[in-house]
């Protein structure tokens, strides 16, 4: 069972994308994208707090026509516990969302938003998917739509997005990728997609560039 569970957390961290668990809605929210966060709590509470020190990016979510991948709750718990646990075995104080460096995790965040308002339809005929900038600092980001099998069905069920950081690379195998836990949820100028809690918020650059 040690040994299963070591392949387990090693598949993790590069691609969580066999663990997601589907719950793929399609709604419409009548607000701005900002005010769909706000009305979902005990979820994004995190993405609010961090969204509270860059008002150029409330501004966005608010008045521009975005795609967001809209981290969760245990997104972010999870990056901060393992990196103050690094943190404190070397002596060093706690980072906590109000305290981490400001450049540094306002990069991070602008890999989650892509200007552009798309649903799942626009990738879902790009086998290899497709390559988008990220808000802000124009970094590459890549989305790929693909499908659940359902029934007995290969590709039938719902559509997911797998999202990643592709670290400059056109390889996959130097990817870190993500998935989706819903698609398409609409707002006035944006549509919002929720990732799994399984991801690390940061693309696995959480540490690197906190532990200043």
């Amino acid at each position: 069972m040690l040994v299963m569970l070591a392949i387990c957390l090693g598949a993790c961290k590069k691609n969580d994308s066999e663990y997601y668990d589907y719950k793929n809605t399609a709604q419409t929210f009548k607000g701005s994208a900002l005010d769909y966060l706000k009305s979902k709590p005990n979820t994004f509470d995190s993405l609010l707090l961090v969204l509270d020190r860059y008002p150029f990016l409330k501004d966005s979510l608010t008045n521009q026509k975005l795609t967001i991948f809209a981290p969760v709750n245990e997104n972010f718990a999870a990056s901060f516990k393992y990196l103050n646990k690094i943190r404190k075995a070397a002596g060093k104080p706690d980072v906590n969302i109000r305290n981490a460096d400001f450049d540094q995790l306002g990069t991070m965040l602008c890999k989650y938003i892509i200007r552009g308002n798309r649903t799942s339809d626009a990738y879902i005929n790009f086998v290899d998917g497709l390559r988008f900038n990220a808000i802000i600092i124009n970094y590459p980001m890549h989305i790929k739509a693909v499908k659940s099998s359902t029934s007995g069905y290969i590709g039938g069920g719902a559509t997911a997005l797998e999202y990643s950081d592709m670290y400059g690379s056109i390889f996959q195998a130097d990817w870190v990728t993500t998935m989706t836990n819903a698609v398409n949820i609409n707002t006035d100028n944006a549509t919002i997609n929720i990732l799994s809690p399984l991801h690390n918020f940061g693309f696995d650059e959480f540490t690197i560039r906190l532990d200043k």
